[in-house]
């Protein structure tokens, strides 16, 4: 009997969306022949098919300790994720004291690049932000065998949330970024990383992987790239950050979302996701989705009148 069969590899989050990391490790770990527990926060169809797939379905919440019990007990590997919550650090530190309770051997803790910019005297305006590098100083005391994964900003967040409907409506990015470069990456691409070390961790203990895009480029640029995969001349219009921030708390985002996005914007405007990284080539052996690539992929969302997403953008933001 093989050591995975004994011991499934927990994912948390797993019932996000279609496309959503949790989901799509755990995907990728079933058709690896992996045994997968998954662990959502509801029973619901998300579950179910999961269970359809062939995981293991656990119940929680991330900030209860049975739960964590009960989701952690017999794995000896797990994947860390959580959306944007003012509760991120609470969460992360009850699922590592559990974890290091029921001893396991493998925590990947999914993170965020701009991470790399920070330290004990250096944060940013973000929460969530800080949350994150806590969380992070958090799994590092605690002795577990910890891997870092950082992702530069999602392809799912920024670029098909928060432009799909200027783009439809008005053939325009509008995002407050400026002239800054971006290294936009995709969930898959993110996903395909993380499985990789789950699958076979004990290499990567104790490693901080970074994962962008194949290119870092200004949103003009981006907006040829969108040209050419949708057929038609698409421009970026910089937009002030502030009026935009209004408009996502009249979509009904939570302030602490909104104050991370706000951020991440004016960090693109000074340069700040100007990086790129060769870890998802080095570590899955296929390079990272361009833009154009991606765009062509949801190429309905760009092009339909009707919100092809159907989602609301706070659900869709898993991490950013």
């Amino acid at each position: 009997m093989s050591i995975d069969s004994v011991n499934p590899i927990l994912v948390t989050g797993a019932a996000g969306r279609v496309g959503g990391i949790g989901r799509t490790v755990t995907e990728l770990l079933l058709k690896q022949g992996k045994t997968v527990r998954a662990m959502v926060r509801n029973e619901d169809e998300r579950a179910q098919a999961l269970r359809d797939m062939g995981a293991e379905v656990v119940v929680g919440n991330l900030l209860d300790l049975d739960s964590m019990h009960r989701a952690i007990d017999g794995c000896e590997t797990m994947y860390f994720g959580m959306s944007v919550s003012d509760a991120y650090l609470a969460a992360t530190v009850n699922a590592a004291a559990v974890a290091k309770h029921h001893g396991v051997k493998a925590f990947i803790n999914m993170s965020q690049m701009t991470l790399a910019q920070m330290s004990i005297t250096e944060t940013t305006a973000s929460p969530q932000h800080k949350l994150h590098w806590l969380a992070e100083q958090a799994l590092n005391w605690s002795g577990l065998p910890v891997v870092h994964v950082r992702p530069t900003v999602l392809l799912e967040g920024f670029f098909l949330i928060f432009t799909a409907d200027s783009v439809r409506e008005a053939n325009e990015i509008r995002l407050p970024f400026g002239d800054g470069k971006t290294s936009p990456v995709a969930v898959a691409d993110v996903a395909r990383v993380l499985a990789v070390v789950l699958a076979s961790p004990q290499p990567h203990i104790g490693k901080i992987y970074h994962v962008t895009g194949p290119q870092s480029e200004n949103m003009r640029f981006y907006a040829q790239e969108y040209s050419k995969a949708l057929g038609r001349t698409i421009t970026f219009q910089d937009i002030p950050v502030e009026p935009w921030r209004e408009g996502l708390l009249q979509r009904g985002l939570p302030v602490h979302l909104v104050d991370h996005l706000e951020t991440m914007a004016d960090l693109h405007r000074a340069g700040r996701y100007d990086r790129t990284s060769d870890d998802v080539l080095t570590l899955t052996g296929q390079g990272p989705l361009s833009v154009q690539e991606f765009v062509r992929n949801n190429v309905a969302t760009f092009t339909t009148s009707a919100k092809a997403a159907g989602v609301s953008a706070e659900a869709h933001i898993q991490q950013v």
